[in-house]
């Protein structure tokens, strides 16, 4: 309470302030002012955030704030008490408010964009038949039952009763709309993004508020014209339609190139951040072009942005840092200042108010549990997925903004929609809490959710974009292979830096970059045959250094890459040890590397070549990041795969002081521990293993006798990189790069 009141006192102090400094200025003199217009952004942007921080702290969204700080400082409160203060600091001219609402509606874009790129189109796809079930139900009746409110809204509502249809759209538009932003917020903080009902909650959010900026586009078309015309609806129609198709081709594949280009080419700061600012300018031209509301090209562009693998996280965060900073305090608090909630003191809106909210909340539960029901989901499932679809939240203080600036929408509706939206989504949060913990987790989705959490931990899951440098030979094409089969089930992007002469690229057919893909396509290809989840797409460029290999690879290595893999012809140096242009382009790149060298089948039959993997272990987060990466491998390509547990040299050898059987218990009880291990993340991969343990013996020494003795044709070797100006990986590396007849592939930190 204390919290409470100290915030709303230094709102009040801070809507005084700026008077003060105005009447030492001068005023605005009736003209617009730019020192009023950056007091009312400070304004703005201080009392969303203590607004904000507060309602953050009571377990509610903080855009809740932001919207409650524009309703003090507004006509509700501010006005109510302080008539004459509240006009000078946000008077009621045009010319002033055209600032103000300037940077708004700028902020519709911005919040759009980030509402689309927090969208997971892979979500989506994975509950589909529920999310769409509910979302259809949980569409259909609110949306019906607002829009059967408006037909029979008083005349004195509405802006202009011969536009009573758009009216009415508007009205069912902003009942039947959930609010992703806060239903994910809620779902993420209780735990419960993972779970399947937190899932399809998410998902038919995501679903709600891509049919609603449909609805809202065409509505905005009939708006335009003021009556219905079947040719103008028709053009709407299927312009839209044409916009959505091309976005999900040709756009994606625009965007991720526009992206990849700015990240790989321009030097400036922010370049990629520009560069997503005008794609959703552009895309919003795109639907103002044919006769539909901007934000429809906004929500889409955040849809394509943020399926683009460019995307670092680094990049996301700066963005959402500026639209969550500034706009969207800037954006809610305008709309908080638009809503005059005095109106409620005349009990005939009152109850109408009343009765907008209760058919909002009954249309959107009754809809959303019966979707759930239809849907598959038991009861209490269907209960909490009711709860949470009930939050209105930003979503409809949007809608309700664009109807109220086109004239569908009059100051009193639009007050009697932020009124619900603010009730539905204050109360939505408690009641999916209390829903969310009455729901127990069976034994099924507790495996999953152990695999999922399993799969965000690994080295592989938390690759992005792969480098690969190599030459023409079998070792370049077996290298590519190897990247392609890591890239191809979460289709990363992979950019291949091609040695060789123009004799030896003649000679050799196909190209690198069709071997990476060729790889990536048959993992694709046979995932998808399995009925398991693979990202759309794949990337692959290949280059030639156009300067001395150290210079080339350092300067690629600066656009951002997770992993480089090298496969280069010869990978040994004549005096052992690695070759001088493996260790150059090593030392080249600071992240992970992958180095490999074909043998055996693999120097006649790189691309095709069978692989039954031996991967040696001892319990180490090096060793374990080779084992991710040969089940990686395993998984991609149907290959069998053997983990060797072999201890380290100084576990192997005697010590003194300690009986021989003692020191073998020891080692016996270790193996047994990291052998059980693998078999776990051999389980998440969903690959069979096979576990073998050699103590007796060194672990060089072992890894070469079991490679021969079983067969194997590909030794995968988690290493740490020893320091110095030459390649070293340490003496077991050593030695199996020498003496090995089969295939490696070293995993180096």
């Amino acid at each position: 309470m204390r919290v409470a009141t100290l915030a709303i006192g230094v709102v009040g102090l801070l809507a005084g302030w700026p008077l003060t400094v105005l009447a030492a200025d001068g005023g605005a003199a009736g003209h617009p002012s730019e020192l009023l217009f950056v007091a009312q952004i400070v304004v703005l942007l201080a009392a969303g955030r203590l607004l904000g921080e507060l309602m953050q702290r009571i377990g509610q969204p903080s855009v809740m704030g932001q919207l409650m700080a524009g309703i003090l400082l507004g006509p509700s409160v501010f006005g109510a008490l302080l008539p004459d203060l509240q006009h000078g600091l946000f008077p009621p001219g045009p010319e002033q408010k055209a600032m103000l609402g300037g940077v708004a509606q700028l902020g519709i874009l911005l919040l759009l964009l980030m509402t689309g790129m927090e969208t997971d189109l892979a979500l989506v796809r994975r509950v589909r038949r529920a999310a769409i079930s509910v979302s259809v139900t949980g569409v259909a009746i609110p949306f019906a039952l607002g829009f059967a409110l408006g037909e029979f809204l008083p005349a004195s509502l509405l802006p202009k009763p011969e536009l009573r249809l758009v009216t009415s759209l508007f009205l069912g538009t902003s009942l039947s709309i959930s609010s992703v932003k806060i239903v994910a917020m809620v779902v993420r903080e209780m735990g419960f993004l993972r779970r399947k009902v937190g899932q399809v909650i998410v998902a038919s959010a995501i679903i709600d508020d891509t049919i609603g900026w449909v609805i809202i586009a065409i509505t905005f078309s009939l708006a335009l014209h003021g009556r219905v015309e079947v040719w103008s609806l028709a053009q709407s129609l299927t312009g839209t339609a044409l916009f959505l198709a091309l976005s999900f081709t040709l756009g994606r594949r625009f965007v991720f190139l526009a992206i990849r280009w700015a990240n790989d080419t321009l030097v400036s700061e922010a370049a990629v951040i520009t560069t997503i600012l005008i794609i959703m300018g552009l895309m919003a031209l795109a639907t103002h072009a044919i006769g539909v509301h901007t934000v429809l090209g906004a929500f889409m562009a955040g849809l394509l942005v943020g399926q683009s693998p460019i995307l670092t996280r680094q990049i996301d965060e700066q963005l959402r840092g500026l639209i969550t900073a500034l706009f969207a305090p800037v954006f809610f608090g305008l709309a908080g200042l638009s809503a005059d909630l005095t109106i409620l003191r005349d009990p005939h809106l009152l109850l109408l108010t009343a009765g907008l909210v209760a058919v909002a909340s009954l249309g959107k539960f009754a809809g959303a549990f019966a979707g759930g029901v239809f849907g598959g989901l038991r009861p209490p499932e269907s209960l909490a997925l009711a709860c949470g679809m009930n939050a209105r939240g930003s979503t409809e203080v949007i809608v309700a903004t664009i109807g109220l600036s086109i004239g569908a929408l009059s100051q009193n509706l639009f007050t009697m929609i932020v009124a619900m939206a603010v009730i539905t989504t204050l109360a939505m949060p408690p009641m999916l809490r209390w829903a969310l913990a009455r729901l127990p987790l069976d034994e099924a989705e507790r495996t999953r959710l152990a695999r999922e959490e399993f799969g965000e931990r690994g080295f592989v899951a938390n690759l992005e974009r792969l480098l690969v440098v190599a030459d023409q030979t079998a070792k370049g094409r077996f290298a590519s292979r190897l990247a392609g089969l890591i890239a191809g089930a979460r289709s990363m992007p992979v950019t291949v830096i091609r040695l060789g002469t123009a004799a030896e690229e003649a000679a050799r057919e196909p190209g690198l970059e069709r071997v990476v893909r060729g790889a990536a396509e048959v993992v694709q290809a046979r995932l998808a045959r399995q009925n398991e989840e693979v990202a759309p797409g794949l990337d692959v460029l290949e280059q030639q250094p156009g300067a001395p290999l150290e210079e080339a690879v350092t300067q690629e290595a600066a656009k951002g890459y997770d992993l480089l893999v090298v496969g280069i012809e010869p990978t040994t140096g004549p005096g052992g040890g690695f070759n001088a242009a493996v260790s150059t382009v090593a030392g080249s790149f600071a992240g992970p590397l992958a180095i490999v060298a074909a043998r055996g089948p693999h120097v006649s039959h790189p691309e095709d070549g069978p692989l039954d993997i031996l991967v040696p272990i001892n319990g180490t987060d090096i060793s374990r990041r080779g084992l991710d990466v040969a089940l990686t491998l395993a998984h991609a390509a149907s290959a069998s795969v053997t983990v060797l547990y072999v201890p380290d040299e100084e576990g192997a050898g005697k010590r003194p002081g300690r009986p021989r059987l003692r020191r073998w218990a020891s080692l016996r009880r270790g193996g047994d521990a990291v052998l059980k291990e693998a078999v776990t993340m051999a389980d998440h991969y969903g690959v069979a293993l096979r576990t073998l343990a050699k103590n007796a013996i060194t672990p060089g020494d072992a890894v070469l006798r079991q490679a021969r003795l079983g067969r194997h044709t590909l030794v995968v070797l988690g290493v740490a990189r020893r320091p110095g100006e030459v390649l070293q990986l340490g003496r077991v590396a050593d030695t199996i790069l020498e003496a090995s007849d089969r295939s490696i592939l070293f995993v180096a930190n």
